[in-house]
């Protein structure tokens, strides 16, 4: 009989080939280029922050069934998102859409500080205890998209899945010249973009057709028309 030691070793092992599998197959092929991103996916054990009956489906070019109308981005979604931020080690992040905590446990290896929002309590609690180890990580419970002032100015936005419209409220958060990553969909069609805050203003320019996973609070407004 296979101790459970024995069993939960071979498991490990097998997730461990699965992620450098990712990291080869995915990133490497789809022009994700930075190489302290390549490197941080290559060792945070996405397994852990997917639910255990999806855990066969970590590192699979799939979004990840969350539950209450959620999925966990696709790791390739993600990795382009970090890739076009230019993230820089001395950094502060604003996180939007944590999720279950797995691109917050990226950036920890990347910046110096993440604030990371989640809306939904179910997720926090599945975040705060995948994330339990990480200091450089603050979760807060909230609307995605209000962000966290209390903690602005930050250097960097990323809005990890998909949106209509970014708000003023996010962007403001941001200091000037602050760099910004989000999904965007427009009429069912979903793409990757990066821009920055000038003053007053921000600008997006999509950079990849890839799809995303739309985040809640994001409708673009309903104009009249006459």
């Amino acid at each position: 009989m296979i101790s459970t030691a024995a069993a939960s070793a071979d498991r490990h092992d097998d997730f461990a080939a699965m992620r450098q599998a990712m990291v080869a197959s995915q990133l490497r092929t789809a022009a994700v280029a930075d190489p302290r991103v390549i490197a941080a996916m290559a060792e945070v054990p996405r397994e852990r922050f997917v639910p255990a009956a999806s855990a066969a489906l970590a590192y699979r070019d799939t979004a990840i069934d969350l539950g209450q109308g959620r999925r966990l981005n696709t790791p390739l979604a993600t990795a382009r998102l970090l890739n076009q931020a230019r993230l820089g080690a001395g950094d502060r992040v604003l996180l939007i859409g944590t999720a279950t905590g797995y691109t917050a446990a990226v950036l920890a290896r990347l910046v110096r500080e993440t604030v990371a929002v989640e809306s939904l309590p179910d997720l926090v609690r599945h975040a705060t205890d995948a994330l339990a180890p990480v200091a450089n990580v603050t979760l807060v419970e909230g609307a995605l998209e209000k962000g966290h002032h209390q903690a602005a100015p930050y250097d960097v936005l990323v809005v990890d899945g998909a949106v209509e419209e970014l708000p003023e409220t996010l962007v403001t958060q941001l200091v000037d010249g602050g760099r910004i990553v989000t999904g965007l969909v427009d009429k069912g069609v979903y793409r990757l973009a990066a821009g920055a805050r000038r003053g007053a203003a921000h600008s997006l320019l999509p950079f990849a057709d890839i799809d995303s996973v739309p985040l809640p609070g994001f409708a673009r407004p309903h104009r009249f028309t006459f």
